[in-house]
């Protein structure tokens, strides 16, 4: 990936407190972590979602945070692939134990129109059928087009259309750092 001129707006630590806040947010609302699955969506709700499965099995002991966490390609279910319809379909990986009955914590970078968490959605209906679904985000940056909210969230970072955020995390990218860039500022 180039390097992403801008401003930074998370840094490596602030990123590491808002997955702590998140996962104690998570536990609680959840009361513990029994029946608990998360699903990341890639390709950084994937480490995010593991991150975020480490921080509870060290809160849980007894949670078994491998068999508990998976990935959930959406492309498929996706509404806009008349615009780009040459996609790679990803890797689904659903825990053993599947998602029917469980609390399904969907995880995502950032959370925009809404478009994305609408397809994973779909696709949650189409691979069983879950006590409940919750999202978690590490940004939250606004201009929603669909009625679709997260339960948890680590930094609501308010944006101007011309703006993007982009996400650098050292599974994907060697650093971590939540970066905002005008469309001026890009290459």
């Amino acid at each position: 990936m180039a390097d992403t001129v801008g401003t930074e707006v998370l840094t490596s630590g602030d990123i590491s407190r808002a997955l702590q806040r998140i996962a104690h947010e998570i536990l609680e609302k959840n009361h513990g972590a029994e029946g608990l699955v998360l699903l990341g969506i890639p390709t950084r709700g994937v480490p995010l979602a593991a991150r975020l499965a480490g921080i509870i099995a060290g809160i849980e002991p007894g949670w078994d945070a491998s068999g508990a966490t998976g990935e959930l390609d959406v492309t498929i279910y996706r509404d806009d692939l008349h615009r780009r319809p040459t996609r790679v379909i990803g890797l689904t990986r659903l825990p053993d134990g599947g998602i029917d009955g469980a609390t399904v914590v969907l995880v995502d970078d950032v959370l925009y129109s809404g478009r994305t968490i609408r397809a994973a959605l779909d696709a949650i209906a189409d691979l069983g059928r879950p006590k409940a679904v919750r999202l978690a985000v590490l940004v939250d940056r606004g201009h929603r087009e669909l009625p679709i909210r997260a339960d948890y969230v680590g930094k609501n970072l308010p944006t101007a259309a011309d703006e993007r955020v982009t996400v650098r995390l050292k599974e994907t990218d060697g650093t971590d750092a939540v970066i905002i860039t005008r469309a001026e500022e890009q290459r």
